[in-house]
């Protein structure tokens, strides 16, 4: 790796990942203006930016053909993304998530989620793991990758993650919740790197009694974030505390997260499990750094992964490198086309109205909240 220049990493290697990957319809603070879709979720996200650094991704999942799944599909070829393993079987609907964007009259962004129809309220699909007996086939499609990234936890997902470690790949999880006790204890058990927000966890029962040595982060939005290392092994056990990049023109912040995993990935992942361990002290903050900045820079969207749309690949690394040297890039300019009619029909199976833009919703589905993040919090 190199100090000086953070994309400088050593070959093209390959990272797996399993957990939520999902179709986001982003709707943005100018409801004149034509919803966005995306493929997005946690994993979906990390694994695309993945992609966008040059790295060979191949997601783990179970989409089944449906509409969802073909529009997520779609992105993902549009950024090189490796499909194989995309439609493990038995297939099931592809998640859907609608996120607002908003802006209050004092400035502040914020964003919500929901997993409700914006036109008629129903439920949309949620989250479905890859079952166990879908992960052997996997494992012989994809072999030796550098690193195995999870975010949920299920049987099928820790059979990977025990399966691709031992072929010395680097074991990145993000967990979203527990769920299943036992299940996030043996999962702790596999990984090398927990990343995890604070909004979520303010701290993660049992994992100083995970054995071996494990990379702690944890995200503290606008306080930045800490790490230390966890373990029976471990040499040091106190919190490194590192402050947030200022960056002007915050947006929207959803999906900082999933660029700051993506960013300490690249840096630190490259050489698979037997190369982050040989990392320095120096590295691993050099590598947090590189994720803060990226996060800063996706912060300029609207939209979890907008920049990548919006922004040119040079326009994007030149913008990374003065943000990693402590340099602040202005904001570029929207680019969010003005709707001109019906661009796609409501993604519930059992709703067909029209969503063309903010007024085509419902007054009553727009009080369908699930989820709230606003940007001053996180």
């Amino acid at each position: 790796m190199s100090a000086d220049d953070p994309f400088i990493v050593n070959g093209k290697p390959t990272i797996v990942g399993t957990g939520l990957i999902s179709l986001d319809l982003v709707i943005g603070p100018d409801r004149s203006k034509s919803p966005r879709l995306y493929a997005g979720g946690t994993c979906g996200n990390v694994l695309i930016i993945m992609s966008y650094l040059g790295w060979k991704s191949y997601p783990v999942a179970r989409m089944n053909g449906d509409k969802a799944s073909k529009l997520v599909l779609q992105d993902m070829a549009r950024w090189r993304v490796k499909t194989d393993c995309a439609t493990a079987k038995p297939g099931s609907n592809t998640p859907i998530i609608v996120q607002r964007i908003r802006k209050g009259e004092n400035g502040e962004v914020s964003h919500r989620f929901s997993w409700k129809c914006p036109n008629c309220g129903a439920w949309l699909p949620s989250y479905s793991a890859v079952p166990a007996v879908a992960t052997q086939t996997i494992a012989d499609v994809v072999q030796c990758p550098r690193v195995f990234f999870f975010d949920r936890v299920s049987r099928g997902a820790i059979n990977l993650a025990k399966h691709y470690a031992s072929e010395g790949a680097l074991v990145v999880f993000e967990p979203s919740g527990i769920n299943n006790p036992h299940l996030f204890i043996e999962a702790l058990g596999c990984a090398h790197v927990v990343k995890y927000s604070e909004q979520r966890f303010d701290s993660i029962e049992g994992i100083n009694d995970v054995p071996g040595r494990l990379l702690e982060i944890q995200t503290r939005g606008a306080q930045g974030l800490r790490y230390r290392w966890i373990g029976k092994k471990a040499s040091r056990s106190k919190w490194t505390h590192f402050a947030a990049i200022v960056a002007t023109g915050l947006k929207d912040t959803s999906g900082a997260g999933d660029w700051c995993c993506a960013g300490v990935i690249y840096r630190l992942g490259a050489g698979g499990l037997a190369g982050f361990q040989a990392a320095t002290e120096t590295e691993i903050q050099a590598a947090l750094r590189f994720g803060q900045a990226m996060a800063a820079w996706n912060c300029k969207f609207n939209g979890p992964r907008a920049g990548m749309y919006q922004s040119s690949k040079r326009t994007f690394k030149v913008a990374l490198r003065k943000l990693f040297s402590g340099h602040d890039v202005p904001a570029e300019d929207e680019k969010w086309q003005e709707s001109k009619g019906p661009r796609f029909k409501c993604l519930s199976a059992s709703c067909m109205k029209t969503l063309s833009n903010g007024s085509g919703i419902t007054k009553a589905s727009r009080g369908n909240r699930s989820h709230r993040h606003t940007a001053a919090r996180r």
